[in-house]
């Protein structure tokens, strides 16, 4: 049930992200020369990275990966919201 709720908790933080992206938002600007590396599409990359060694750690027994995960995506929903609002 865990990795079921990593997996849906994963595809919202990549939607958000995509959105962030997408979203022109002049804060993206000031972010390091790294993260423009291919459109962003490395910060994806490190998206995917985080998902699937959660999956791997809750797969393996170690459920308080799948509570980090969620408190992860809870900030990065938080985030999200403030900056597709332009509340930042």
């Amino acid at each position: 049930m865990a990795i079921l709720m990593l997996f849906v908790l994963g595809v919202a933080n990549f939607a958000m992200h995509k959105a962030v992206l997408e979203s022109g938002h002049p804060l993206l600007g000031r972010m390091p020369w790294f993260f423009h590396m291919l459109n962003g599409r490395i910060s994806l990359a490190v998206e995917f990275l985080m998902l699937l060694g959660a999956m791997l750690l809750v797969a393996s027994g170690s459920t308080g990966w799948a509570w980090g995960y969620a408190l992860y995506s809870g900030a990065n929903g938080l985030s999200a919201w403030l900056i597709l609002t332009h509340r930042v």
